[in-house]
């Protein structure tokens, strides 16, 4: 909100010589915060000039410009010779004049320069160039404003260019500091100041008399609020819409924010800024019959003022007379009712209008406006009356109209509910030892009714503060009003026992030793197609449901994820496109696992700021399909690149299979690897992932096909663990056991098996049979070739021994080996090889 110090200090006692920046600190002092001081960027000479006399000369290039002379003043130089394109004024007016060495907006400064064969000493200026609106058509002529001054008068002060704005951000729930009023009360809180409050008249003066009373047919109210509680009218006659808008109200304006529109117009938007109620005039002459205020039927369309024919919606409020939608109650007026230049009696309305309402519409047909941003957030339902005879008293003294009798009111109850404050909750709250003195002064500081009662006081806040609901808010304004500087600034000790659950702490374990072996984080978006769900959500490629978004973010890409692999391969696509062909990445996030034959979702949506009822809560609950958070790999290009000395060596599935093992020492399990076939997958070249006789994921390359159709260029190896599946297996905390001083016996065996056989069986079984002993088992050959029959392997495995209280013999490590080696030939027919 932007208010000029002039306008400020009609209503509040600001210091003569208090600067923006002091009346910013006040109200960062009282919880709002600053945005920046706006000024005409003006620098002076700039005078009241007299045009002596003029003299048109045509130019070779069709343009015709007048060779003035302009007296301003002896003190300035008497009479100086001044080129001026404009052809709007006569000798004898009188004019703004920029003399050498001032400067205009943008920045433009002024100096005397040969032009159209004469030296222009100083430029006569526009409205536009003086920063006071957008008319350039021709330059200021004083008596069209209303305005005689004294040639030689400094222009600056005469036109008001020499106040200044203070810019204050005004948080939502403050509407009522979208005002001069409101802005101007906060600085009295912060300052002590005296405050004028320009709302309190006598309601006696503010009747609007009869025959133009609206009606309110609102058969559909949004969560039961009647769009329009308040409709007041007034009728000024006899208006004279081409009077000038005096300087001091185009200052204004400007430095508000807001353009000079004529002067009806700008009398609607001073007062509006000035008590924070919007208002709209009518052309009485235009309306059709009486105004009604209802919801927008099916089908239903109406032109704006900006020009637009606007498709309106059931839930859209209109304001309507005979002919039909006249304006979109507190966003936009219509065109066919608009106060123009030829208006000469208008109907003033000034409303109270369901917030919700407004919110709706100015946001659904994308048309924010002054008035809607004020009324979504909460008016002074107390104020329409004030605004609207404002707004006519300005319009007799500005625009020569009369105000009449005629005018109608739509009264509606007010009712502020009451709010407990129990004694000693504002102290515990705040930490601060306010006296019970304090909490009521600052209570009645902003404008509540403070009573006693048995546990504390009663409060009822003002009308203006839609915001204070509960003893909280009424808290914080303690705080507010008596220095936020107040509150000490303690870190509070955490209690006992909290912090990050296993689960958490398991999570966070996998992602920093992903991390910490080289691979990259690359969280993605959860959403995906049906195609890909199908492909990577399941081993056979078979159809599985997804959850389809009812408003996707993106229309090609509807569904909920049941795979991380999907994102990953966006990720690697977008990387390589941009020639980062290395990749080693990985995610942890959610996917989305619906059951076949259950209905997801809901269609009832609880209404905002009421918290749900449990049976509400539970039903959205059951509504949200299983959801688990997994783990996902992806390696393509080089693990190690060229380099002298050493060629470069692909991401396969050795790598894969470390980060397997990285992620199960992380989490504290034991993954296992056995052969497996999946449809986005090579054929043999995929594992399953086992911890016990769990499925907890897979591993593998994947299928040509899959790498082309998401673009990779080469080999690409993927991991997908199911990470809470894992953690929840590890079970209690793992110990580490002692460590052996004694010595290892070592011994290999080489076992033929059938070569459908896997590997992690027979290790498993040699792994089962020798025992306790048995430090380690690891596969180190796999040989297929001479000298072993067709259709069989050779596995050899390294073993280890250990014993914790002895130095183990040959002897017993070779009994170990050969108990293994019996349990691998009972169970595979495995034979030691020669």
């Amino acid at each position: 909100m932007r208010v000029p110090l002039s306008w400020l200090r009609e209503y509040v006692d600001v210091a003569a010589d208090a600067t923006p920046e002091d009346v910013l600190a006040a109200m960062v002092s009282v919880g709002f915060e600053e945005e920046d001081v706006h000024r005409f960027e003006l620098q002076g000479p700039i005078v009241v000039g007299q045009v002596v006399s003029l003299e048109p000369e045509p130019q070779s290039n069709g343009k015709t410009i007048n060779w003035c002379q302009v007296d301003v003043g002896e003190a300035h130089g008497g009479v100086r010779g001044i080129v001026c394109g404009a052809h709007n004024f006569v000798a004898g007016d009188k004019v703004v004049v920029t003399l050498p060495g001032a400067v205009l907006p943008g920045p433009f400064p002024i100096a005397a320069r040969k032009t159209y064969g004469h030296v222009s000493d100083g430029m006569i200026a526009s409205a536009r160039e003086l920063g006071l609106g957008d008319e350039h058509n021709g330059i200021v002529v004083l008596s069209d404003l209303g305005l005689d001054a004294p040639v030689g008068t400094d222009a600056i002060a005469l036109l008001g260019l020499d106040d200044v704005a203070v810019d204050v951000n005004v948080t939502p729930d403050r509407g009522y500091a979208f005002s001069v009023r409101g802005i101007a009360r906060e600085y009295s809180h912060a300052t002590g100041a005296a405050f004028r409050d320009p709302a309190e008249r006598d309601f006696a003066e503010l009747q609007p008399g009869s025959g133009h009373t609206a009606i309110v047919d609102d058969a559909a109210p949004v969560r039961g609020n009647v769009g329009a509680s308040e409709f007041v009218t007034r009728v000024v006659r006899g208006v004279d819409p081409s009077r000038p808008t005096p300087p001091w109200m185009i200052a204004r304006l400007s430095l508000a924010g807001m353009r000079s529109l004529g002067v009806l117009i700008d009398i609607t938007n001073y007062v509006m800024l000035e008590i924070g109620q919007p208002l709209h005039g009518y052309d009485l002459d235009k309306l059709a019959g009486g105004i009604t205020v209802r919801r927008a039927t099916p089908g239903e369309k109406m032109t704006t003022l900006d020009g637009q024919e606007r498709k309106l919606h059931v839930e859209d409020l209109l304001i309507t007379d005979e002919s039909g939608p006249i304006g979109l109650a507190g966003v936009m007026g219509g065109g066919t009712t608009e106060m123009s230049e030829t208006t000469s009696n208008v109907l003033i309305e000034a409303a109270t209008f369901d917030p919700i309402t407004i919110a709706r519409t100015a946001r659904r047909h994308k048309l924010p406006s002054e008035a809607s941003k004020r009324f979504e957030r909460g008016v002074d339902p107390l104020v329409p009356f004030v605004a609207a005879r404002r707004a006519a008293d300005l319009m007799v003294e500005l625009a020569g109209g009369t105000l009449t009798d005629e005018g109608g009111a739509l009264f509606a109850e007010v009712f502020v509910g009451e709010i407990e404050l129990p004694a000693g909750f504002v102290q515990g709250l705040i930490g601060v030892d306010y006296t019970d003195a304090e909490i009521t002064d600052a209570l009645t500081t902003i404008g509540a009714e403070v009573t006693d009662s048995d546990a504390g006081w009663t409060v009822i806040p003002p009308t203006w503060r839609p915001d204070l609901t509960d003893k909280w808010s009424l808290a914080e304004e303690v705080a507010r009003i008596h220095g936020l500087d107040r509150i000490p600034s303690v870190l509070p000790t955490p209690p006992s026992g909290r912090g990050l659950t296993l689960l958490q702490q398991g999570r966070r374990r996998v992602a920093n030793a992903l991390a910490a072996a080289g691979f990259v984080e690359t969280p993605s978006f959860p959403f995906t197609t049906d195609a890909q769900n199908d492909l990577h959500g399941s081993a056979s490629g078979e159809h599985l449901p997804s959850i389809r978004l009812a408003n996707a973010l993106d229309g090609a890409a509807p569904f909920l994820r049941r795979s991380l692999i999907p994102g990953l391969l966006q990720i690697a696509h977008r990387n390589i496109s941009r020639g980062l062909t290395d990749l080693a990445l990985f995610e942890t996030g959610v996917v989305f696992l619906p059951e076949p034959g259950v209905e997801y979702g809901t269609t009832e949506v609880p209404p905002l700021g009421v918290r749900p009822s449990d049976e509400t809560l539970a039903e959205l609950n059951a509504s949200i399909p299983p959801q688990h958070r997994h783990v996902a790999v992806l390696l393509t290009g080089n693990v190690v690149a060229r380099q002298p000395g050493r060629a470069a060596e692909a991401a396969g599935l050795g790598e894969a299979l470390d980060a397997v093992r990285v992620i199960g020492e992380a989490a504290g399990v034991t993954i296992d690897v056995a052969q497996a076939q999946r449809a986005a997958l090579h054929p043999g070249r995929t594992g399953v992932l086992m911890v016990g006789d769990v499925e907890v994921g897979y591993v593998g390359e994947l299928h040509p096909d899959v790498a082309a159709d998401a673009d990779l260029p080469g080999r690409a190896t993927v991991v997908e663990i199911d990470l809470d599946g894992i953690l929840a297996l590890a079970g209690a905390k793992s110990i580490a056991a002692s460590l052996s001083t004694f010595p290892a016996a070592t011994q290999d065996v080489s076992l033929v098996v059938g070569a459908d056989v896997p590997a992690g069986d027979v290790s498993a079984a040699l792994a089962e049979g020798a025992g306790a002993l048995l430090e380690s088992v690891r596969l180190v050959d796999d040989y297929r070739g001479d000298g072993v029959a067709a259709g069989s392997k050779s596995l050899t495995f390294a073993l280890r021994f250990r014993a914790d209280d002895r130095t183990l013999t040959a002897a017993e490590a070779t009994e170990a080996k050969l108990a293994g080696v019996a349990v691998a030939a009972e169970r595979f027919g495995a034979v030691i090889r020669d």
